[in-house]
């Protein structure tokens, strides 16, 4: 198995706060007009941790953007919590901590990438902390959205204590080799139940509501698309939050950041991130 996580270009990590948050910190390679850019702040999805975005960041350290990787709370190389405890609002006060650490250490507020749960993360925080601009990639997604286009059938699972690690049982996907799925089930971990009542319909949840009208910032929502569905609630959360819009038909929900066509959103971000230069 390749372990993509022990191939990121070289970078430091750090404990901040009091629940030893690990932060990985990727110095962009220095260019003309690079030196004034934002920083990125890649916050992860459930289960996951900042070796989710392995294949993700040498493009954006050889394309010039520092970048900062966020491990939550008892997620990856921070320190071991007690899951059954841990809310959704929990998760929101470890970004807004990184934040504060970010703008600290570089004068400047981050452009914040989130996948999945760190979606839906990232759009609650825009609503009241600054940031520079937002991408979503693949996100959960809010009350608002869930009400205008609806998950149809749902076969609710009621979580217990924690949410255990997803087995990844399959070989491959539409878009992830052995080896990807084999990356990922190495470091898949349990995952707070709380949390997860608190924003996922699969689990019951009631939902985050998003006031769309206060995130400002420049955004950009990136979905994987298998059916009609997919791309409606894609779209409704780029209008919600006033944001551009791409849709990737054949990627999966993980594939977006680790299969053979994550470079498809990489490429996009690159694109959207050029209105930043010269700012």
């Amino acid at each position: 198995m390749r372990d993509y996580a022990k191939n990121r270009p070289e970078h430091t990590g750090k404990y901040i706060g009091e629940n030893d948050l690990f932060l990985e910190i990727f110095h962009g390679q220095g260019g003309p007009g690079q030196s004034g850019r934002a920083p990125l702040l890649f916050v992860h999805g459930a289960f996951t941790g900042s070796w989710m975005w392995s294949k993700y960041i040498p493009h954006f350290i050889s394309a010039g953007w520092s970048s900062y990787c966020i491990n939550l709370r008892g997620h990856y190389k921070s320190r071991s919590v007690d899951f059954t405890k841990i809310l959704f609002e929990d998760y929101l006060e470890d970004i807004r901590l990184v934040i504060s650490e970010i703008v600290e250490e570089c004068g400047a507020p981050p452009i914040v990438i989130g996948f999945s749960m760190g979606g839906i993360l990232s759009q609650k925080l825009a609503e009241n902390v600054e940031i520079a601009g937002l991408v979503l990639i693949d996100s959960s997604i809010c009350k608002e959205v869930h009400a205008e286009v609806p998950y149809r059938d749902l076969a609710l699972r009621m979580p217990g204590l924690v949410v255990p690690a997803p087995a990844r049982d399959e070989q491959i996907s539409a878009d992830e080799t052995r080896e990807d799925i084999e990356f990922q089930r190495k470091y898949l971990s349990m995952e707070s139940a709380k949390a997860f009542s608190a924003f996922s319909f699969h689990f019951g949840a009631e939902g985050i509501s998003i006031e769309g009208e206060k995130i400002t910032c420049p955004s950009l929502v990136i979905c994987a698309v298998n059916d009609e569905s997919d791309e409606h609630r894609g779209r409704a959360t780029a209008r919600h939050i006033g944001g551009e819009y791409l849709g990737l038909p054949g990627a999966t929900h993980t594939g977006l950041l680790v299969g053979q066509r994550y470079d498809k959103a990489v490429s996009r971000i690159m694109v959207w991130l050029a209105r930043f230069d010269g700012r």
